[in-house]
């Protein structure tokens, strides 16, 4: 008779997870990316007949060798990926030595879309012997198109599991004191650096459709909080640190006001220096790196505008890895 196979558990994971990246910066890549990402119905609630004609006749023909392009810009080619990856990877490593003492602590990263697959570290961290697991949705405002479909997709490889870990998925963390500073104190060296001081800054946050606000998602009103305390903490006030959101397509109404018409906007004002903080963001991705530093930039000097400061997100930046530490040491109470 064989023996029954041996069960090892006592050990806590922490799965910091983000958005997701195409594994190149070819059309081919981008659109194997962009289906997965935009067939998720939490990110496209309408998975109707009319969208999927769009999204199969229009967006995957068309799209993907335009954001290609767009990665090729900022593609880090000496290890051949997207910067997504190689910060969200540098994050869970300083994060894992901050647990070196500790062999009962496993660290791991995923991205939500693409590789590495949620699914594939969560089986490979319950067998290695994690009984308890810290999922960590690198997001600071909640919102079903982020943080619920990390959820989703967690729950979803615990439904093929006979032997499931306790689960803990991190709170947002909109609000924390550690990330306010940290967000300051990036925003403040920044333009301590910068050649002229700002007349505006802009927190830029990424966008969504009205109606999902419409409908009860908290993401606007984070988004508003994490702005007013950011102003507070340094000072200014609504003028002097304007709330926008980026990233838009697509015809239906999104939350306003819109960055790149703010930025154009303002240079057509007479304003010739801004900077723009990106507070959403954990890391620097094609958002910031490209939309931000790139095409806004163009769009603020051919209108006008001069000089343009873009604050890097957070990262893993000593910042970047206080507040994650912060996050993580808050949920990890009676567990570690």
């Amino acid at each position: 008779m064989n023996e029954p196979n041996a069960v090892v558990s006592g050990r806590a994971g922490i799965l910091l997870v983000n958005l997701g990246t195409p594994e190149a910066p070819t059309a081919r890549a981008v659109r194997t990316y962009l289906r997965e990402f935009l067939s998720d119905p939490r990110v496209i609630e309408k998975q109707n007949g009319i969208w999927k004609f769009v999204l199969n006749g229009i967006i995957l023909p068309f799209r993907p060798g335009i954001k290609a392009r767009a990665y090729k810009k900022i593609w880090n080619k000496e290890r051949d990926e997207s910067p997504l990856k190689t910060i969200t990877r540098g994050q869970a490593e300083k994060l894992a030595q901050l647990f070196r003492e500790n062999p009962d602590v496993m660290v791991d990263w995923a991205m939500r879309y693409g590789f590495p697959s949620i699914a594939s570290r969560f089986e490979s961290m319950v067998q290695a012997g994690c009984d308890r697991i810290l999922v960590v949705p690198l997001y600071p405002q909640y919102s079903a198109a982020t943080t619920a479909t990390v959820a989703d997709e967690v729950f979803r490889a615990m439904l093929k599991m006979r032997a499931q870990p306790a689960l803990r998925i991190a709170q947002p963390y909109y609000n924390d004191a550690v990330y306010i500073d940290a967000l300051a104190s990036s925003l403040s060296a920044s333009l301590s650096a910068a050649i002229a001081p700002p007349e505006v800054i802009l927190a830029s946050f990424h966008g969504m459709p009205k109606e999902y606000i419409d409908k009860g998602d908290p993401y606007y009103s984070q988004c508003e909080i994490t702005t007013q305390l950011l102003r507070e903490r340094l000072g200014l006030d609504d003028q002097k640190l304007m709330m926008t959101f980026q990233s838009r397509f697509g015809r239906t109404e999104w939350l306003q006001p819109y960055t790149d018409k703010t930025v154009e906007a303002l240079a057509k004002r007479g304003v010739k220096n801004i900077a723009i903080i990106t507070p959403g963001f954990s890391a620097d991705c094609l958002e910031t790196l490209e939309e931000i530093t790139i095409e806004n930039a163009h769009i603020f000097r051919k209108a006008g505008g001069k000089g343009f400061t873009v604050v890097p997100c957070l990262n893993d930046s000593t910042g970047g890895m206080a507040t994650i530490s912060s996050v993580v040491g808050q949920e990890l109470r009676g567990w570690v």
